[in-house]
């Protein structure tokens, strides 16, 4: 058995039912047979009278004004969005506009159901800090009613030795503004080639791309398609699913006086329409400069689709699909820099095993190579990562996850050659960290699992979600790690 190696500071985090946002509303869309009511609603305002409007409003900002930012804009931005169903909207007041708007509205929690499966990163701003201190940014699965789950975050600070600080988390959450991004063909090209879109449409729309393009660059280039292209039979249906590729990227921002914990990455597309799960977040050291990147698995209801983002101060975000046969199911994670000048990625293509994966020229990544297959009984029903690989001078460590009796999720640990990470050198023989009598309760029972950890002051630092509801940590000394870890199965056996 191995040696216990994790600590675990008093430290969690758990839902917050106060944590809300406020989101469109619309009568009757949440019925069997849709029948919107929205007309009728508007006009019952229309008809109130002034001072029982006036007075609705002051007792609606009294009890939640202080609980959102800016709601009195969140309320116009409402009615801007059914003012099309007014009889007479040029009539309305300023004042029962906005009560129209907060008509349609209502407040969701978004972590109301569960908090779990973190990733850690070094923080933007490290400024103010003392000795042996390090400030880091904690993504985190938010699951609320429905469970609808998106991404928001933590700011906590690391040190002296193992102590450690949470932020307070209590401010008015924002959800980020989405903007027009700059497409990639090459993103386009990869997308039609996964959906099996290869015709004369598509190829004359790739031929008049620039590499990087707008929406409106976009369409003009659909509208400029000789009609006897646009006249075939597979025409109209292919300029859909050229819409629809190019729609799965977009950007997201926030307001530069926000913090990062109140900040709340929300679905913004149909494929993230059931959710934004397991963000792997990693701080990425190219050429240009470090930027912060992750993967994460978008959800809309019967398909799972692996995304990308980046942002290069995790204010402004650029989402974008993951393509390739290497990004075929959850649990893709990145590597933190070019290993021999690949893009390198670890993942769970067949759904049970660790593979590896390069992005290729095309920007798909590739079949992966396997890594490490379940062979010990605390991981026989699966493997997988618990985020991106760690470099250490011994090799890149690999966090992983494995799944035994009773479904029961532990955590585990690989070493890979830090030149040639297609080898794996050394493995911890049993389960690094397992549930434990405070973890084991919860939304998902008897689960530990973490999307990533960092190494600061010689410790593993590894936040981990505990049965799906809470937030937990655990560090452990890197030195007493690696010591723990055998030596790897000759090359034939799954390892190496």
């Amino acid at each position: 058995m191995t040696a216990v190696l994790a600590v675990r500071p008093d430290v969690t985090l758990t839902p917050d039912p106060r944590r809300v946002i406020v989101k469109l509303f619309v009568p009757g869309e949440d019925a069997a047979v849709v029948r919107t009511r929205a007309r009728a609603l508007i006009d019952r305002v229309a008809h109130l009278p002034d001072e029982e409007t006036d007075r609705l409003l002051r007792d609606i900002f009294d009890r939640f004004d202080a609980r959102h930012r800016d709601l009195a804009g969140t309320f116009r931005h409402h009615y801007d969005l059914v003012r099309h169903r007014a009889a007479r909207a040029g009539d309305l007041s300023p004042n029962s506009r906005l009560l129209v708007g907060a008509y349609f509205s209502h407040e969701y929690a978004v972590e109301s159901a569960a908090l779990c499966n973190p990733s850690i990163v070094a923080h933007p701003d490290q400024s103010d800090l003392g000795s042996g201190q390090l400030r880091v940014a904690v993504s985190l699965r938010q699951i609320g009613e429905g469970h609808l789950s998106s991404i928001g975050f933590a700011t906590a600070v690391l040190g002296p030795g193992i102590r450690l600080t949470v932020a307070d988390r209590s401010g008015p959450l924002v959800v980020g503004q989405r903007l027009g991004v700059r497409h990639r063909r090459d993103l386009l090209a990869a997308g039609l080639a996964e959906e099996d879109c290869d015709n004369e449409v598509t190829a004359t729309v790739l031929d008049a791309l620039p590499d990087r393009y707008d929406e409106a660059a976009f369409e003009r280039v659909l509208g400029n398609l000789p009609a006897d292209l646009l006249s075939r039979s597979t025409g109209m249906a292919t300029l859909e699913q050229l819409r629809r590729t190019n729609a799965g990227s977009y950007a997201m921002s926030f307001p530069a006086d926000t913090a990062l914990q109140d900040r709340v990455l929300w679905p913004a597309i149909p494929a993230e329409s059931n959710g934004m799960e397991d963000a792997r977040f990693v701080r990425f050291v190219g050429e240009a400069g470090p930027v912060y990147r992750a993967t994460y698995t978008a959800y809309d209801g019967r398909r799972i689709a692996p995304r990308a983002l980046v942002s290069s101060d995790l204010r402004h975000f650029e989402m974008t699909p993951m393509r390739g046969p290497g990004a075929r199911n959850k649990g893709v994670a990145l590597f933190p820099r070019t290993v021999g000048g690949r893009h390198l990625a670890l993942c769970r293509a067949d759904g049970e095993t660790i593979g590896l994966t390069c992005l290729d020229d095309d920007n798909r990544w590739q079949t992966p190579s396997p890594l490490h297959a379940p062979r010990d009984g605390w991981e026989l029903i699966q493997v997988g990562n618990c985020g991106s690989p760690i470099e250490t001078e011994a090799g890149w460590l690999v966090l992983t996850h494995g799944v035994g009796p009773m479904r029961q999720y532990a955590i585990g640990a690989l070493l890979l050659d830090l030149h040639r990470p297609e080898r794996v050198v050394a493995r911890l023989r049993g389960a690094l960290l397992t549930p434990d009598p405070g973890d084991r309760d919860g939304y998902v029972p008897n689960v530990v699992y973490s999307c990533g950890g960092l190494v600061h002051g010689g410790e593993l630092w590894l936040p981990y979600g505990a049965s799906d509801a809470r937030v937990g940590f655990a560090t452990v000394s890197v030195a007493a790690l690696l010591a723990a870890m055998a030596e790897s199965s000759p090359p034939g056996d799954h390892d190496g």
